[in-house]
């Protein structure tokens, strides 16, 4: 395939995602009428529907990890494929993110009790946040990646008691220790 190919079909992809989330009745963008490039603040009714929040920093690893699981498993096949594919497992965590099940269940946790799902412009950032991540794996040595990764971990975790791996673990319990943590 050409790299036009490989665009073409990451713009389907994110095309997809992006009706998806309309079908779904996911705003465009922020109800509040604006685009704001960051939010900061987790428990305010703008978090995941700007460009960038700290949930961002979390796509970012996913990009490190969908890179070298699939480098791990496909090794012959060239990083542009990989990265369609990667794409494609994020649209579709995307999707099932913002489906009514996962976003009820996100709201047992502490931080999310208001949340209401990700607006369409910020869950197409997350996929592209992915991408940085994807591509920074692909040109950074694999030690690095680790220690940034492990780096944003810490640094999330401490800036907002969330992180990728806090959420991975709430999604699959709750568990009051995290959650009395998370609460302050």
């Amino acid at each position: 395939m050409s790299a036009r190919s490989y665009i073409v079909g990451a713009v389907l992809l994110l095309s997809v995602q992006a009706l998806v989330l309309y079908a779904f009745g996911q705003p465009a963008i922020c109800t509040c009428g604006y685009v704001k490039l960051w939010e900061g603040v987790v428990s305010s009714a703008g978090n995941s529907q700007h460009l960038v929040d700290w949930y961002s920093f979390s796509h970012i690893i996913h990009g490190f990890l969908f890179y070298l699981a699939l480098r791990w498993f496909f090794p012959g096949m060239s990083a542009w494929r990989r990265l369609l594919y990667a794409i494609g497992l994020e649209t579709t965590w995307e999707i099932v993110e913002n489906t009514p099940t996962v976003i009820q269940h996100y709201r047992l946790q502490a931080l999310a009790q208001g949340y209401t799902g990700d607006s369409i412009i910020n869950s197409v950032s997350d996929t592209l946040a992915m991408v940085v991540g994807f591509f920074m794996a692909w040109r950074i040595p694999t030690w690095l990646i680790v220690v940034i990764g492990i780096g944003l971990e810490i640094f999330v975790a401490y800036m907002i008691r969330d992180n990728l791996t806090l959420n991975i673990l709430n999604l699959i319990h709750v568990f009051p220790v995290i959650a009395t943590w998370q609460a302050g």
